[in-house]
């Protein structure tokens, strides 16, 4: 029986997840984290039956511990109960699906205490990979990439050798504004952004993927994951996300992996640790697959793209204010306080005053998103 801990259990990945423990009784759970919603986690304690609960707010986790007060288990709150998920009991593995830089701290935690890591929360390589990857590797801990792009790349160099990859194929669908050009995109209403063509996903990644700071979160993400150069991470627009990622190998070969736009698959390859077993779900039919078609990436209309390359190739704390940027950004977009291009506007605002430090610890890069947040309310009041 493997054993798992979930941190963002009510979220879109953590819900998949438990739909895959439904499937297959060689998986337990043991705690269970998420942010706000009390009643699917009571639903989800009441089903699995976790030794622990975490919840972010302390108000919460009081309404959670009367509700379930009649099971064995622990409820605790904020940071302190996300590391007790993160860490305690005998998980084998920690499914970290929260989102944003809250993430780093538990999944630290995590990899000290020998859990194995089933990645989504992007944001904690983006800003702590010089930490993160060397710390696993001293521990003896498996990262294991979650994101549909990511487990592609890892699909396709399965018995390869790292030395032997020439470029990264990151694909991306492009967005539902694909095509548009800068002009367009000055009206575009939260609902526009929300409305992705292929994948249903969170709110907060949903826009990241409209204004495709998601993909540039995830070139930094593929340098740590796969050991690479930014100059062998390439993104091609694949709008019908069929080709999740390619790898090209030194002799010219590439290897894809192809599927239908359903993150149950990368997250059960995770939870398997690439081992294939049998999945529900529809599968892809290429007699009647028009096409896949490819693009080069507009990153003049698109700049959080150009942005995030600018970032990750800066290093040290320059990766941490791209994304703190974004995610206050984004957070404002969605209370319709900011339009739509002004999310990287507030990025290339924010990289262009910061002073990088090099090698940033955890506390260094938390300082860093404080100090982002702190320079931007002064300049954008909203």
């Amino acid at each position: 029986m493997k054993k798992i801990a979930i941190l963002g259990s009510t979220g879109s990945i953590g819900t998949q997840t438990l739909e895959i423990v439904d499937e297959n009784n060689d998986l337990s759970v043991t705690a269970l984290a998420a942010g706000s919603n009390i009643e699917l986690l009571e639903k989800q304690i009441r089903k699995y039956r976790p030794a622990l609960a975490a919840v972010w707010s302390e108000e919460k986790a009081r309404q959670l511990k009367e509700r379930v007060a009649d099971l064995p288990v622990e409820v605790l709150s904020g940071m302190d109960g996300l590391l007790a998920a993160a860490s305690q009991g005998d998980a084998d593995m920690v499914v970290t699906a929260v989102v944003g830089m809250i993430g780093i701290r538990p999944t630290v935690a995590a990899i000290k205490a020998g859990r194995d890591i089933a990645l989504a929360n992007k944001e904690t390589l983006v800003t702590a990979g010089h930490i993160i990857m060397p710390l696993a590797k001293e521990k003896g801990v498996k990262i294991l990439p979650v994101d549909s792009e990511h487990s592609a790349i890892f699909q396709s160099l399965k018995g390869e050798k790292k030395e032997k990859i020439s470029r990264i194929l990151l694909t991306a669908s492009g967005g539902p504004f694909r095509g548009r050009k800068t002009e367009e995109l000055r009206s575009i209403r939260v609902e526009d952004a929300l409305k992705h063509p292929n994948w249903s996903m969170g709110q907060k990644i949903t826009v990241d993927s409209a204004t495709m700071v998601n993909k540039g979160l995830e070139v930094i993400e593929a340098r740590w994951l796969f050991d690479v150069e930014f100059d062998q991470i390439e993104v091609v627009v694949q709008p019908q996300s069929v080709i999740h990622s390619m790898v090209e190998f030194v002799d010219g070969g590439i290897i894809a992996q192809l599927g239908t736009p359903d993150m149950k698959l990368p997250i059960q390859y995770a939870l398997y640790e690439a081992a294939r077993l049998p999945l529900s779900g529809s599968r892809l039919d290429f007699k009647t697959l028009k096409q896949i078609s490819f693009e080069a990436p507009d990153m003049e209309t698109f700049r959080g793209l150009k942005l995030a390359y600018e970032a990750g190739r800066c290093g040290g704390t320059m990766p941490t204010v791209f994304n703190a940027a974004n995610e206050w950004a984004v957070g404002r977009f969605l209370k319709r306080k900011i339009g739509f291009l002004e999310i990287t506007d507030i990025i290339d605002a924010s990289m262009a005053a910061h002073e990088v430090t090099e090698n940033p610890s955890v506390e260094q890069i938390l300082e860093t998103e404080a100090s982002v947040y702190e320079f931007i309310e002064s300049r954008w009041n909203v």
